[in-house]
């Protein structure tokens, strides 16, 4: 008789807790988005030298010195970010299509138009806030 309980108490929890992962799983493909949060890095930032221009980026694209785009190994490609020169405050809308070497320890490199933007070029390295953006295109003012 014990046995028999055992075997029917146990098989209750499990169609229990099958109809539970069951709804689980239903709520989360009903086409309710969850909020995704704002990611913010901040690090180091510096430009490309000359000797990259008309290569091909990580991405495919050809590599301009006159295109907002950077290089960035933090973030995936074809990601839009807000950089902010923490320095002087001013900002640049760019896309990652490219990587940095694997032993850098930048956040970013930047093409000569955005680092021009920024306000770094004779510098050549600026601490920065980087924001991720949703959405696809951006265009800079």
């Amino acid at each position: 008789m014990r046995f028999f309980l055992r075997i029917t108490l146990f098989l209750l929890l499990a169609c229990f807790s099958v109809t539970v992962v069951a709804q689980t799983r239903s709520k989360s493909k009903s086409g309710v988005k969850a909020k995704k949060r704002k990611t913010t890095i901040y690090g180091t930032c510096s430009y490309y030298a000359q000797k990259f221009e008309g290569r091909k980026t990580a991405s495919g694209e050809i590599f301009r010195h006159s295109k907002y785009t950077a290089a960035c190994n933090a973030l995936p490609l074809g990601t839009w970010v807000k950089v902010t020169n923490l320095a002087n405050k001013k900002t640049v809308i760019v896309k990652t299509n490219d990587r940095l070497h694997t032993k850098t320890t930048r956040l970013l490199d930047l093409t000569s138009a955005g680092a021009r933007k920024l306000g770094f070029t004779k510098k050549g390295l600026t601490r920065v806030k980087i924001e991720v953006l949703p959405g696809k295109n951006y265009v800079n003012k």
